[in-house]
């Protein structure tokens, strides 16, 4: 046996099986950080965002951040953004997109999801 001190990392006590003892709300939070760790190119943090009506698709695809206005007032949403669901006014959507800039979309209202770092804007129901 060596005399030379072992890594932490290397360390793993007899019987020990932390996998094994993980709950499935401890495995669910784990796959969370990962989901969230995850970046585009230029390492900004993204979302999925699709902006559709039953006969037009106006936007799919990554985004930095998504404006839009709900009876309350004006909003945003970014990456990591906790589960949320609104009734969207009259207004003009601003996608801040990955590659092709800020996307405008002139709405007569609709409906947003939000939830796993995805934003689905339903127009027209």
């Amino acid at each position: 046996m060596s005399d030379a001190p072992q890594e932490v990392d290397q360390q793993k006590a007899i019987g020990d099986d932390s996998e094994a003892k993980l709950t499935k709300s401890d495995k669910e939070k784990a796959q969370a950080v990962q989901d969230y760790s995850k970046t585009e190119e230029n390492g900004q943090l993204s979302m999925q965002v699709k902006v559709y009506s039953p006969f037009n698709d106006y936007y799919e695809g990554g985004a930095f951040s998504l404006s839009a206005e709900n009876a309350t007032g004006p909003f945003d949403i970014l990456p990591k953004h906790h589960n949320f669901i609104s009734l969207l006014s009259a207004c003009e959507i601003i996608v801040r997109t990955v590659n092709k800039g800020d996307q405008r979309i002139r709405i007569s209202g609709g409906l947003m999801h939000v939830k796993s770092n995805q934003v689905i804007v339903f127009l027209d129901v």
